[in-house]
């Protein structure tokens, strides 16, 4: 008897043992886990690489881009604590070129950088330059080849203090079938007319209320998710005009994923005038209210 209760009592602290180290690791509730992202989405938001600290877009033309705060130049950003010209983006059939105006200094990882090339045009990458609180890279949207200008002290950044949403609910984490593609590829358009190819892996279907609905994943090269870009009966209302985004787990052996619309997010433009989003294609375009993820931003 003494050896039975004593191995009791050592299962059931082996077991105590066991359930403490299970807490530590165990998912918190689902509401906490939403919390978490709302925080951590925030934060990306505001970060120096986020969408919040934009304050200007330029599109180039070819030849030379003046660039201050004189009216004079071709590309004018007015502010106090901007000179009147700070330097000229160059731009050519082959790429970009930086030069600093006389007397000003411009950074590109932390030293100083004069003249140079800073991006080609068969790249997507760009360097990225700096002056006092400001930075700046060159993006490409087709045939046009913008300036991403930003502002690391822009007043946005303050001001926005949270993102509202729809109350958190598991009834909208859905289970969805995936459905490979027959075609490589799927047109997707910007807000700026343009019309552009997206890997196209295929498409999910799920069921809300009974009825069945799918939609169009794209592949943007991350390694375990797939991108939607949808719309809803929200939009305009309680959501922003030009839909939402969400990023679902890839597929698993047996063709199943996740659609979690709690995380569902604002597409940039929410955000800032300068920046270029996709918007929804028809087919996209969901007939029913999805009252879950981000509403749209005040």
């Amino acid at each position: 008897m003494n050896r039975f209760i004593f191995s009791f009592c050592m299962i059931a602290f082996l077991l105590d043992l066991f359930s403490d180290a299970t807490a530590q690791v165990a998912p918190r509730n689902y509401k906490e886990e939403i919390a978490t992202w709302d925080k951590e989405r925030l934060a990306s938001l505001k970060s120096a690489t986020g969408w919040v600290n934009l304050a200007g877009l330029y599109w180039l033309k070819s030849g030379e881009n003046p660039f201050g705060s004189d009216p004079s130049n071709a590309l004018v950003f007015q502010h106090p604590s901007f000179p009147a010209q700070l330097g000229s983006f160059l731009l050519t059939d082959k790429e970009v070129i930086w030069k600093t105006a006389v007397g000003q200094t411009v950074l590109e990882k932390n030293k100083p950088f004069d003249q140079g090339v800073i991006f080609q045009l068969d790249s997507m990458r760009s360097l990225s330059l700096a002056y006092k609180t400001f930075r700046w890279s060159i993006i490409k949207r087709e045939q046009l080849i913008g300036v991403r200008f930003r502002d690391l002290a822009n007043p946005a950044l303050d001001a926005l203090k949270k993102i509202d949403r729809f109350p958190v609910s598991r009834n909208w984490v859905l289970e969805a079938e995936f459905i490979p593609s027959l075609v490589p590829t799927i047109t997707t358009t910007n807000i700026l007319g343009q019309s552009y190819q997206q890997p196209h892996p295929g498409k999910i279907r799920f069921v809300i209320d009974g009825k069945t609905y799918q939609l169009d994943v794209v592949d943007e090269g991350e390694p375990d998710e797939y991108h939607i870009v949808f719309g809803d009966a929200t939009n305009g209302n309680d959501t922003y005009e030009s839909g939402r985004f969400i990023d679902i787990p890839k597929p698993d052996a047996n063709g199943k994923t996740i659609i979690d619309f709690n995380k569902a997010y604002n597409p940039p433009c929410a955000f800032s005038e300068f920046s270029t989003c996709p918007i929804p294609t028809k087919a996209n375009t969901l007939s029913i209210s999805i009252s879950a993820g981000e509403k749209k931003v005040h």
